[in-house]
């Protein structure tokens, strides 16, 4: 198993309480989720249809502004499991350090795997891979300079993950371009990442292979309808990508006060150096807040917005301890 966030269990192996005794700031999703209301019957019981999943599809087209072609996947991670068999295997560079499974998943269906340091070393690959904004440290590229990437790679592979709440740094109404293939993840920013529900956007030969290699029900029905309802929630979307800039810029001071210095972060979550992350995550697990550390970046601590105001002042008072 790859070093993830969410690993809440080795927290209570290590330090004991209930799982509702901890607040988990170890991964990358909103802990405001999205108001779900109610799902019909019909969505619990019947196999999803063509229609309902093709609604889903527009759905996503609104919210990330494209008309490309768009295949509805269990989540990101489904379309990164697919992603070796779109093509033979031959030379992939990875935009690295980033989300660790497309280096695994790669090389284990017989890629040549290199990882990278700079946006012009994936010129001449048959495969590049980037996350924009990047995890962990918040990495940004421009539509521009990615559009002028394209042409030099075989396939470019763009990872938007985390790029709900700042929309303008999208390649989605881009997607049907040849070579270029867009991966989005609902259930980071909608906080609803049990759902299982992600898309991948490209040109529709891509689009069409990954839609096949899913099978004809690749989503719940039950992420159709929440899915389709929080795509097209706009005002759902404005309102929350302006909190979450306004958290940031909070929980930014409160590291800053506790002498860690920003690396990066997206709007979802912030990198800090610290002087020993392990020792800062061993700190706040005894208050129950666990954090993500990084076996290769010893200093490095990650932690994703705090929801409510009652995690707001837990993670306060762990700090001042």
């Amino acid at each position: 198993m790859r070093e993830h966030g969410g690993n809440l269990d080795q927290a209570q192996q290590r330090f004991g309480g209930r799982a509702e005794d901890w607040i988990d700031l170890s991964t990358g999703i909103n802990r405001l989720p999205y108001p779900v209301g109610e799902v019909s019957a019909h969505a619990w019981s019947a196999l999803p249809s063509r229609a309902e999943i093709e609604a889903l599809h527009r759905a996503a087209g609104h919210a990330y502004r494209t008309s490309a072609p768009i295949v509805a996947l269990g989540g990101a991670q489904a379309a990164i499991q697919l992603l070796p068999q779109l093509a033979p295997p031959g030379r992939a560079r990875i935009l690295a350090p980033t989300y660790n499974e497309y280096a695994g998943v790669l090389s284990a269906a017989g890629w040549e795997v290199l990882e990278v340091s700079e946006l012009d070393a994936l010129e001449g690959a048959d495969l590049g891979i980037l996350v924009n904004p990047n995890n962990p440290d918040g990495r940004r590229h421009t539509p521009k300079d990615l559009l002028t990437l394209l042409p030099r790679v075989g396939r470019l592979v763009i990872d938007e993950s985390f790029v709900d709440a700042v929309p303008q740094l999208s390649l989605a109404p881009e997607a049907d371009r040849p070579g270029l293939l867009i991966l989005r993840s609902f259930g980071k920013f909608y906080g609803l990442a049990g759902l299982r529900l992600g898309f991948a956007t490209g040109n529709a030969a891509d689009i069409d292979r990954l839609a096949a290699m899913s099978g004809p029900w690749p989503v719940s029905g039950a992420a159709i309808a929440i899915g389709c309802r929080a795509l097209r929630d706009d005002a759902w979307a404005e309102a929350t990508s302006a909190r979450l800039a306004k958290d940031c810029a909070r929980l930014d001071e409160m590291a800053r006060a506790q002498g860690w210095r920003l690396v990066g972060g997206a709007s979802l979550f912030r990198l800090y150096e610290t002087h020993d992350a392990l020792a800062a995550q061993d700190m706040l697990a005894r208050a129950r807040i666990w954090s993500r550390v990084f076996a290769k970046r010893p200093t490095w601590l990650r932690l994703r917005l705090p929801g409510s105001e009652a995690e707001w002042r837990r993670l306060a008072e762990a700090l001042a301890r």
